[in-house]
């Protein structure tokens, strides 16, 4: 499948294409791009691809530019760091928009649906509107749940006091005694009233991760990680607050990895 990126970030750039090596081998990236005036010269040349990864902010501005001096008519993945045109890139033959980070399982998905698409356009035509408009829905569903992700919370402290916290200072959430605690950065702790599961539900999943049903983690709490028995990890914590070990099942071994690379 002949692809082209359209991607002014080496990173983004390098991450992208590892990921595609990984997920779907017979994906060929012909060229990457890292400019609007690069992609419009490009297409002036050169046949329409079978695919496209396209970041909106480029070097020399918006990729939406390139829309108005070139048709595409091959499908568009839009990368990007942003969820505010989303709508926008629906418009111009777009599947998926990924929000950056990228992981394997976010390939996986939009590789899937535009196979999916293609199997429903080549079968059943009149159904193709039909799953665009709610693989839409979908995404806009999607990107109101992160608009409500919690980014402060009100800690009851001593005195009748609240303390506010910013999501960025807790380390991790834990249960003690049939309590929910917090650890901050400083290796303070505090009770909350909520559950590990409504605390999950609330809290954006590239920032914690529900290592088992005691703990909800963030990248900074954990110090390293040991290889345990039956190909399960064990996490020591900057701040230790249990001499019993946090493991990470086998079946979740794979889905932290990629939460943790996420970075």
């Amino acid at each position: 499948m002949k692809t082209i990126i359209i991607e002014d970030e080496k990173a983004a750039v390098r991450n992208l294409t590892s990921l595609l090596e990984e997920v779907c081998p017979e994906v060929e990236i012909i060229t990457v791009i890292d400019s609007i005036s690069g992609t419009i010269e490009w297409f002036a040349s050169q046949p329409m691809p079978e695919l496209i990864f396209m970041d909106i902010h480029l070097a020399d501005g918006s990729a939406f530019e390139i829309f108005e001096h070139i048709r595409i008519s091959c499908p568009i993945i839009f990368t990007t760091a942003y969820d505010e045109y989303a709508l926008r890139a629906f418009k111009v033959n777009s599947i998926d928009y990924l929000l950056k980070p990228i992981g394997r399982s976010d390939i996986e998905r939009a590789l899937e649906k535009m196979k999916s698409l293609h199997h429903s356009a080549t079968n059943q035509p009149e159904q193709t509107s039909t799953a665009s408009h709610e693989d839409l829905l979908q995404l806009m569903r999607n990107l109101k749940r992160q608009e409500n992700y919690k980014t402060h919370f009100l800690i009851p402290a001593k005195g009748d006091k609240l303390l506010p916290v910013p999501v960025e200072m807790i380390q991790l959430f834990y249960i003690k005694d049939c309590q929910v605690k917090a650890v901050l950065t400083d290796g303070t702790e505090h009770s909350f009233p909520q559950t590990l599961d409504e605390l999950s539900e609330s809290l954006n999943p590239s920032l914690f991760f529900r290592a088992n049903r005691q703990f909800l983690l963030s990248r900074e709490a954990i110090r390293d990680i040991d290889l345990w028995f039956n190909n399960r990890l064990s996490i020591n914590l900057r701040h230790p607050v249990t001499k019993e070990k946090i493991l990470v099942s086998k079946a979740r071994v794979n889905d932290f990895k990629e939460w943790f690379g996420k970075k």
